[in-house]
């Protein structure tokens, strides 16, 4: 069955004072949290033991932990009933009743909450006089039961809640005291003064988790924006690149298809025109390429005025690292060949990148650069031992490299694995089709 809720609207020319808007919306608030589905079906979940110290525990104790809150109130609800025995004069099925209704009360928490805290309430006065005869309007038993039962109640429901608790109990505290006073000495001061504290640190608790719990959920939403532009920046960075590059080689088609009717003695017009058509495509091409890819140009960003470093800048880059402190060996196999300029300038990112992680996550450890030149493309692997000693404390950076790493061999087509090894170091191995048709290019 549907729970249909009821939207009252409020007229714009309502004239009615703010106080009584004020007045009117905290009833509101109350109908809704003792009196909205008061008789409702809500048994406690299980605690979840994948958080704080139980998740230490072995996995077949653990299972069990879950239930640690339905064993506190069992327990609290036993001792209840033991406070019953105690206090209430006299023998035989009444004394047991009366000493079983507040324990029983008390378990009723565990599946209707709201329920248990109104049948709380109710009970007082008929347990305080057919009960013992020490306290009013709260005996001993019942004076401990309400108190479980207004903790229990606060702590499955929200803070909200536990204040208009607290207001109802001193309500018919006042109550009883004015109009069903029968000369005992009153116990209302203490269990409203105990009853306030108990729910003050449940409230404190709440609000507490439930800071936590929103400060988790936007760091989680941070963390994948953040990814997102981490992302986005890595594509901007690498469509920069490739811009430079292809703008670079369509630069060349324009001038070699200008100069080329020059070194051919006396050349066709046919000949002509075709190098004319090459250049003016070329010039055209070169333009949408500049209007489309100039976008992702930042209003500071100059193009670089030395070439795109290739596969053949490594030993340039090696020697840097070792300068830096770093051991790294570099192992070369296959059959060097020149690949499109595109791969070997994403092949020497990479490569650049993950020393560049080794330097900041294992300093002193020492390094391995493979190069494979296979026929279906190129291979890559950068590897570290686990360092013996840490001679400089390790940088954590911003985490940005492997995301990069992985676009690159991503818009390439290509595959990328990063992780630890079994020996404790890191390896990064990535491999970059390249078909046949393109390489030596």
């Amino acid at each position: 069955m549907a729970d249909v809720t009821e939207t009252t609207r409020i007229p714009l020319d309502d004239k009615r004072s703010p106080e009584f808007r004020l007045a009117m919306g905290a009833l509101g608030g109350l109908r809704e949290d003792l009196f909205h589905n008061a008789f409702a079906y809500r048994p406690l979940p299980r605690m979840d033991v994948d958080r704080g110290l139980t998740r230490h525990l072995p996995e077949g104790i653990r299972a069990y932990t879950g239930y640690l809150p339905h064993a506190a109130v069992a327990w609290g609800a036993f001792m209840v009933f033991l406070i019953g025995l105690g206090a209430i004069s006299g023998t035989g099925a009444m004394a047991l009743g009366i000493a079983a209704i507040p324990a029983g009360i008390v378990l009723l928490t565990l599946v209707r909450p709201v329920f248990a805290f109104w049948a709380s309430l109710l009970a007082t006065p008929f347990i305080g006089v057919i009960g013992s005869p020490d306290g009013w309007p709260w005996s001993p038993n019942g004076f401990a039961a309400h108190v479980l039962v207004l903790t229990v109640v606060a702590a499955r429901t929200r803070p909200r809640t536990a204040a208009w608790m607290w207001a109802a109990t001193a309500g018919y505290a006042l109550f009883a005291e004015t109009f069903l006073g029968i000369g005992r000495t009153s116990d209302s001061v203490p269990l409203l003064f105990v009853a306030a504290l108990a729910l003050l640190v449940v409230t404190v608790l709440q609000v507490r988790r439930q800071a936590a719990a929103e400060v988790t959920a936007q760091q989680s939403v941070t963390a994948v924006e953040r990814s997102k532009r981490t992302l986005l920046e890595e594509r901007t960075t690498i469509a920069r690149e490739l811009h430079d590059v292809v703008a670079h080689h369509m630069s060349v088609v324009a001038i070699q298809a200008e100069a080329a009717p020059y070194r051919v003695e006396n050349p066709p017009p046919e000949l002509e025109q075709a190098f004319a058509t090459i250049r003016e495509n070329a010039v055209a091409a070169l333009t949408e390429l500049r209007r489309v890819l100039g976008v992702v140009r930042a209003e500071d960003y100059e193009a670089p005025d030395a070439p795109q470093p290739t596969l053949a800048d490594l030993d340039g880059l090696i020697g840097n690292v070792r300068e830096a402190g770093l051991d790294v060996e570099k192992t070369v196999t296959g059959a060097v060949r020149e690949l499109p300029q595109g791969v070997e300038l994403s092949a020497y990112r990479i490569v650049q990148e993950a020393l560049s992680n080794v330097l900041r996550h294992a300093s002193g450890a020492s390094a391995k650069v493979e190069v494979s030149y296979v026929l279906g493309g190129l291979g890559l692997r950068v590897v570290n031992a686990r360092p013996a000693v840490a001679m400089v404390k390790p940088s954590p950076g911003a985490g940005h490299g492997i995301t990069g790493m992985r676009e690159r061999v991503t818009m390439l087509g290509g595959e990328m694995d990063a992780g630890q090894t079994d020996s404790g170091g890191y390896e990064v191995t990535a491999f970059i089709p390249v078909p046949r048709e393109e390489a030596g290019q």
